[in-house]
């Protein structure tokens, strides 16, 4: 049966018909839907983990006890993977083990462009790369039996154009996998030096042994059109070249992209009076093509920022422009908001107007950055608010210390916040760090994590208590504010940037749009009372605008969480008590 499928969701149904058995990832845009959509089928174990690198170490762990594993990040995720992912390739594996990895070329919703076929380079990992969805399916499938016949974990770079398109999809019934046996091994499973210097041999004979292996899968596919013309390329960019040239020129669609089939490339090459590479982000193909004396034209035309496009690729190669049609005057831009009654709203604009320093995390809060809260000076990486708090703290000392904070989420705390809360209170700043606590993962689309009380299918799990936890790790002054109540929050906030002493307050209320919360009645403006002064626009929401020169809101928006009431000074906000 065919059936049409997100790349997401083909590549977790190839995760279920190949016979993997437990699953452990970290939500991420966009790889967060394998691991919800494989968590649909009971035949496989599926969790959320707390982070990439403990997701990925389970994944290993079941993986040497014989069962297929799978664990799934975003390209960022990675980076905090790369401690087990590069000791990986030297263990081996004894059940198959298959990685996602979702690169997101344009940075929709990520802090850096990253390339992460540089990481199975450089850990030495097969890497698979699908350019549709019944190639996500069918790779992954492969993925799992490569794994095995070469004792190694296997990469499947995904892309977000990729994971979030639909293609066709033939499904096939699950194959089940027995666990294969377990023996001691600590040569092969226990990496110290004397052990892991032997497994460097393996791990580089292992890779002439997919070297020779990438020359002949049929994974790499030839299509041979023109003799004049030919397009070394891989994934979602051969979706994009086919339909700008079709079969008027050849073709070298590389499924491996990781090691590259360097005979193959050259054969093809010599079939062709000019070669394009048409890969995005890095120019790992074309510097490859260049090692091996091959003249190609690449970068020179596409560059190593964003994404590429069937217009881009018409335009670089053929010089068609695409037509476009002018509206004679500019539209207005509409950026990313905190949804109306976001909780984090009101925490926002206490610190905006108290005017402190803020770093900043990884989360829908972000967005605490933008215009008109502008109450953001940082953000880096998962966790990195703590620990940059710390090191801004102890570079400018007790000024900084009573006018700077961080702010962090409940996920992206239990994710990487907890070793820096550590560091703060291990090396002694008397930083005040806010755990913005909205109850559920909230930016890759309401994932439960360990502060819920919830597991990935639903199920009530352990509940960790964050106020005991940050008292466990060292913390005396723990507070919990409302931040709908902005005059409590913004006391508290004063009370604890005054102290000296290490901190932390929880800003606590769920996020606005989890089905369980239930909302008051919408809010009404009296226009009789507005004198249009437009306090309650400074906190960006967007069921507040301004029409006939009064203050209007939305009632299909407002959820009546009161903190443009608590601003108006004139009580001209109303209308749910």
């Amino acid at each position: 049966m065919k059936k049409l499928m997100l790349g997401n969701d083909a590549f977790a149904r190839g995760i279920y018909e190949a016979g993997c058995k437990v699953v452990s990832s970290y939500p991420g845009t966009p790889s967060t839907e394998i691991t919800e959509s494989a968590a649909k089928y009971k035949e496989v174990y599926a969790e959320w983990a707390p982070n990439e690198k403990v997701a990925m170490e389970v994944a290993l762990g079941a993986s040497i006890a014989g069962a297929r594993s799978f664990c799934g990040m975003k390209q960022v995720g990675l980076n905090v993977a790369a401690d087990p992912h590069n000791t990986a390739s030297y263990t081996g594996e004894n059940g198959g083990m298959v990685i996602a990895v979702a690169d997101d070329p344009g940075m929709h919703s990520s802090q850096n462009e990253q390339d992460s076929r540089y990481h199975a380079i450089a850990s030495k990992i097969l890497m698979l790369e699908p350019s549709d969805s019944g190639e996500c399916k069918e790779f992954v499938k492969q993925a799992f039996d490569l794994s095995e016949k070469y004792d190694t974990p296997v990469i499947v770079r995904m892309s977000t154009r990729v994971a979030h398109s639909q293609s066709s999809v033939e499904l096939c019934e699950r194959e089940e996998k027995e666990l294969k046996n377990y023996e001691k091994n600590p040569q092969k499973y226990v990496m110290m030096p004397a052990f892991a210097k032997k497994r460097h041999v393996v791990v580089e004979e292992r890779m002439k042994q997919l070297a020779e292996f990438a020359e002949i899968s049929e994974l790499n596919k030839t299509e041979i059109n023109s003799s004049k013309t030919g397009i070394i390329t891989s994934g979602i960019s051969y979706q994009y070249a086919k339909e700008v040239f079709g079969d008027t020129v050849s073709y070298l669609k590389l499924g491996i992209v990781n090691p590259l089939p360097e005979k193959l490339i050259k054969d093809f090459a010599a079939e062709c009076d000019e070669i394009y590479v048409i890969e995005e982000l890095e120019d790992i193909i074309e510097t490859k093509c260049d090692r091996l004396g091959i003249k190609v034209k690449g970068k020179e035309l596409f560059g190593y920022i964003g994404e590429l496009s069937q217009a881009i690729i018409a335009e670089k190669i053929l010089g068609k422009k695409q037509e476009t049609e002018s509206f004679g005057e500019d539209i207005p831009v509409r950026p990313p908001v905190m949804c109306a009654g976001c909780p984090h709203r009101g925490l926002f604009y206490s610190l905006s107007k108290l005017k402190v320093n803020v770093m900043g995390d990884i989360g829908c809060y972000t967005l605490g950055a933008s215009a008109p809260l502008n109450a953001m000076d940082a953000t880096i990486c998962m966790g990195a608010s703590i620990s940059s708090l710390h090191g801004f703290n102890k570079a400018r000392g007790e000024e900084a210390e009573k006018n700077t904070v961080a702010v962090i989420g409940d996920s992206t705390f239990m994710h990487s916040g907890m070793t820096s809360l550590v560091n703060i209170t291990y090396n002694s700043t008397n930083s005040t760090v806010i755990i913005l606590d909205n109850s559920i993962t909230g930016m890759t689309g309401h994932q439960q994590n360990p502060t819920t009380g919830y597991n990935l299918k639903g199920d009530v799990a352990s509940k960790i208590c964050l106020e005991d936890l940050c008292k466990a790790l060292g913390i005396k002054r723990v507070r919990v504010v409302d931040p709908y109540d902005m005059a409590e929050t913004e006391k508290v906030i004063k009370e604890e940037l005054a102290v000296e002493k290490a901190s932390v307050i929880i800003s606590r209320r769920p996020c606005a749009l989890l089905k369980y919360v239930k909302h008051k009645p919408a809010l009404k403006v009296d226009t009789d009372k507005c004198i249009t002064c437009k306090a309650c626009l400074k906190i960006g929401c967007p069921a507040i605008s301004i029409k006939n020169s009064k203050a209007c809101i939305d009632h299909t928006q407002c959820v009546g969480c009161g903190i443009c009431q608590e601003m108006c000074k004139f009580d001209a906000i109303g209308g749910n008590k």
